[in-house]
């Protein structure tokens, strides 16, 4: 894909804001969730999603950021490729992730060949594509037959419905921090994703709510969260934060799955 045919599918998913605003803050990114607290938090997710592959093979990262999980998902055998609108992002996790290939473009529009993934994950990032079911139906053709798809997101809960309203006040007061902004993010419940993955023809779905121990809590409440958030996962998942939605394309017949 040309630069002129990016720039085009960039605008058309409305992903300019999100674009400029990644490229200010790809330098204090890692700060989020690769440093204390945000590293314990994203290491929790990243292995609610790994835990959905079969190890090895090669992966797809959407919105796939400064290159933690494919930095993750490559130490742990594989290989990996990601893409992502924000050309800040993608210098940074090129830096990071020396051995994989970094793409600038939309999950929306994705290219690569059809069946020529064994895996494809996407953290902390669907909640900002406008057309979820074209990124679902991309990601389908992309992946080979019998091959998984693991997506983790803010859900709808308690917490994250007044997450617009932080938003758009950090916003007017020109805060530079990483993922602060008025995007128009949508937060999906569990049966909005059951729904979306299987109008696109996966199999195998599985959603469930995880994470309640958030980065952003003080350090003794955040210990206090994450004893408990085993128990909130099991018995009171609407309190957890993210939702992860995993599932498998089906295997042709007289095809063999990865």
């Amino acid at each position: 894909m040309n630069n002129l045919m990016v720039q085009m599918s960039i605008n058309n998913c409305d992903g300019t804001k999100v674009a400029n605003h990644y490229n200010e803050v790809a330098d204090v990114y890692d700060q989020r969730y690769d440093e204390n607290l945000g590293k314990f938090y994203y290491h929790h997710i990243s292995r609610s999603v790994m835990e959905r592959f079969p190890k090895g093979g090669r992966l797809l990262d959407l919105g796939c950021g400064t290159g933690l999980f494919v930095r993750h998902y490559v130490n742990e055998g594989g290989e990996a490729v990601g893409i992502d609108i924000s050309r800040g992002m993608i210098g940074k996790a090129s830096d990071k992730c020396g051995s994989s290939n970094f793409t600038l473009g939309t999950a929306e529009v994705l290219p690569f060949r059809d069946d020529s993934f064994d895996a494809v994950s996407s953290l902390l990032s669907f909640s900002y594509m406008k057309f979820p079911e074209k990124t679902l139906s991309e990601t389908y053709r992309v992946l080979r037959p019998g091959s998984p798809i693991a997506i983790c997101t803010l859900g709808r809960n308690l917490f994250t419905r007044g997450l617009p309203a932080l938003y758009h006040i950090s916003e007017a007061m020109n805060l530079k921090k990483a993922c602060f902004g008025a995007f128009g993010e949508r937060y999906y419940s569990v049966e909005e994703m059951e729904q979306l993955f299987f109008d696109a023809g996966f199999i195998d779905v599985q959603v469930k709510r995880c994470s309640f121990a958030h980065y952003n809590l003080a350090r003794p409440i955040y210990d206090i969260a994450k004893k408990m958030e085993p128990f909130v996962e099991r018995n009171i998942p609407y309190l957890a934060y993210n939702i992860c939605a995993s599932g498998r394309k089906p295997v042709d017949e007289g095809i063999e799955p990865w």
